[in-house]
């Protein structure tokens, strides 16, 4: 008796250090609700329940049909942002509003997630119980998870990417130069780039923007909102709220994270070959990296595909 006690003890304690094992774990998207209704009283009810928490819409968009991407900040954010040198990256958060089949799906990109995967200097706890408060927490999904440690050092494999390896689109003589070709490029959007958002990091020379990226009939499909999405996205919970891209303004430079390292670290169980795969993808960090160069002024050297 005593040794099936003994057993049974430490059947417990196993299971106590793998479900604590397991909260350690981070996804990089939350659901938050799925719904049935009218579509667009839901992206309003949504809207409303972010600012009712003291968030603050800084830009919206649809990327595609079905689709609704809304970008806020806050006070909290715009701090957290600031302790760091690629915080900014951080400053909006993405929450997404997706209809599948006769579902809303209202989710956002999971900010204990982006703390380690963008290497933050402060917690992001406050900023996840508020967006769990204003639009509910079902689960994390995306990936099967990957600790705070290996997140703030990952890439997606040999020879990828990691956090800090950004594309280099333009240099400036001042930031306020800068920050002014960023504005003048994504107004006229003739690389099929334009503005969402835009977002200043207080007491720093940090100016964030949010992009939508679209090729229409004339232009790569591979640097498409929608071409991309529809390649990545297609598990059953939708990771809409990995858009948009954020170009940053980083005192008198023009950067953005690499895509090899962006879309790896927000889908990264995504298969290296295969139908949904990043194969598929292989012409896109060049064609991302050329639209958002030609954009914002800067001069595109081919590198190379994936």
């Amino acid at each position: 008796m005593k040794r099936f006690s003994l057993i049974t003890a430490i059947a417990v304690l196993c299971m106590a250090f793998a479900t604590a094992h397991a909260q350690d774990k981070f996804k990089p998207f939350v659901l938050g609700s799925v719904s049935s209704g009218d579509f667009d009283r839901k992206i309003n009810e949504t809207k409303a329940a972010l600012t009712q928490q003291g968030f603050s819409i800084v830009g919206e968009y649809a990327p595609y049909a079905n689709a609704h991407v809304i970008a806020v900040t806050s006070d909290e954010l715009k701090r957290i942002a600031a302790q760091t040198e690629r915080g900014g990256y951080a400053v909006a958060q993405r929450v997404s509003v997706t209809r599948v089949g006769d579902d809303i799906q209202v989710s956002y990109a999971n900010p204990l997630y982006i703390e380690h995967a963008y290497q933050l200097g402060a917690s992001m706890a406050p900023v996840a119980q508020k967006l769990q408060t204003a639009l509910g927490k079902q689960e994390e999904f995306g990936a099967k998870g990957q600790s705070a440690k290996d997140l703030r050092k990952y890439h997606y494999t040999f020879g990828m990417e990691y956090f800090d390896d950004t594309y280099k689109l333009a240099k400036y003589g001042s930031h306020a130069e800068a920050v002014a070709a960023v504005e003048k490029g994504l107004s006229a959007g003739e690389q099929g780039i334009t503005k969402i958002y835009r977002v200043e990091v207080p007491g720093k020379q940090v100016t964030v923007f949010g992009v939508a990226m679209k090729a229409g009939q004339s232009r790569d499909e591979n640097m498409d909102d929608k071409h991309q999405m529809g390649i990545v996205d297609f598990q059953d919970l939708k990771g809409t709220a990995y858009l948009p891209y954020e170009v940053m303004v980083k005192g008198n430079e023009v950067e953005a994270l690499h895509m090899r390292f962006r879309m790896a670290v927000h889908f990264p169980d995504l298969k290296m070959m295969g139908q949904n795969s990043f194969m598929k993808l292989m012409k896109s960090p060049d064609a991302i990296h050329k639209a958002l160069t030609e954009a914002v002024g800067g001069k595109y050297e081919t590198k190379g595909a994936w």
